[in-house]
């Protein structure tokens, strides 16, 4: 889930932003410190959208930087369960799928990507047994996710396309189709 949080925090601007003036250089140390920043409370950080407030600053002696109390906005996302996420299939491998998310990855196990028996290609793709379903690199897919863990260094997240209205988007439309039909012809013999 997208979220804009607001963050009150003293901000570190390193001497080699000094030239700059005080509300630009906290930008540019807030983009330096937020890139590729994750927080198990905030989740994961996309961007400093605005900055709302700069106060003065203070040097700490033995420190070179300034510190400065700011305010700003940043654009987070935090994965949530049972949550829907769109993704292209990045990988595939002999035990599922890994999908880019578009903010990160997440991992479908082999059990997990359809409703049949699925074993792993040759030609690396997923395929199904009875239905002859192909899951393959940069297939579009809706999934929901269904585990998270914060160990290590990033979240990890384990995805589900096992249940109605998920899957690849090719899948789900083609379920709509037989759906709609089906209904067409039970209202043809309700009529009759």
């Amino acid at each position: 889930m997208f979220y804009i949080v607001e963050v009150e925090d003293y901000v570190r601007v390193e001497p080699r932003l000094f030239g700059l003036e005080t509300s630009s250089a906290v930008a540019r140390q807030l983009q330096d410190i937020y890139a590729d920043y994750h927080d198990k409370e905030i989740g994961e950080v996309i961007g400093v959208i605005n900055i709302l407030e700069v106060g003065d600053g203070v040097i700490i002696p033995g420190d070179g930087s300034a510190y400065y109390k700011s305010r700003f906005k940043l654009l987070v996302w935090k994965p949530e369960l049972q949550e829907l996420v769109y993704g292209i299939v990045d990988e595939i491998t002999n035990f599922g799928a890994f999908m880019n998310l578009g903010v990160m990855k997440g991992m479908i196990h082999i059990s997990q990507t359809m409703d049949d028996y699925v074993s792993f290609s040759t030609t690396n793709t997923l395929l199904g047994k009875d239905s002859k379903r192909i899951l393959k690199k940069r297939d579009a897919c809706l999934a929901r996710i269904v585990a998270i863990s914060y160990r290590g260094d990033s979240p990890k997240i384990g995805l589900t396309m096992r249940q109605p209205g998920l899957g690849k988007l090719e899948w789900i439309k083609e379920e709509k189709k037989k759906l709609k039909s089906a209904a067409k012809k039970l209202n043809k013999d309700v009529k009759k």
